[in-house]
C-alpha cells in the first residue's frame, strides 16, 4: 500500500475520532467540586458539561452515604445555559455525600459518572 495514502487513512481517521468525541457532554466542573470538603451545606448541585445537554433524558440525584436518594427531585438544565444541569437540596447534615449523573447530549450521546463532596460540620 501506498505510504501516502496510509498517511492519508491516518489523518482522515484522527479527524473523524476527533469530530466524534466532541459530540459527548463530558462533566467540566462542579458545584459542591468534585471530591471537595465544604463548610456550610450547598443549597443545589450544578453540574456544567462540555456541550449542550437534551433535559429530558439527563438525571441527577444526590445521594446519603446509606444510599438514599435526598435531594429534592427537581433537577433541570438551567434555562440560561443549556450545558448546566441542577438540583436542588434540602438542609444538608454534616456528612459524605454521592452525587450520580447521566448526561444525554442534544445529539444523543451519553455520558455518565459520580463523583463525592463532603459537608463538614
Amino acid at each position: 500500500m501506498n505510504p501516502y495514502f496510509r498517511l492519508f487513512l491516518a489523518v482522515i481517521s484522527l479527524l473523524v475520532t476527533a469530530e466524534g468525541s466532541r459530540a459527548h457532554a463530558f462533566l467540566d466542573h462542579a458545584e459542591p467540586a468534585v471530591g471537595s470538603e465544604v463548610h456550610g451545606a450547598p443549597a443545589a448541585v450544578k453540574i456544567w458539561f462540555t456541550e449542550k445537554l437534551e433535559p429530558a433524558l439527563c438525571k441527577l440525584q444526590v445521594l446519603e452515604e446509606s444510599g438514599r436518594e435526598i435531594d429534592k427531585g427537581d433537577q433541570a438544565v438551567d434555562s440560561g445555559n443549556s450545558a448546566l444541569l441542577m438540583v436542588s437540596l434540602p438542609p444538608l447534615k454534616p456528612g459524605k455525600y454521592k452525587v450520580v449523573w447521566r448526561a444525554v447530549s442534544v445529539d444523543t450521546h451519553v455520558t455518565n459518572g459520580d463523583f463525592r463532596f463532603e459537608v463538614l460540620p
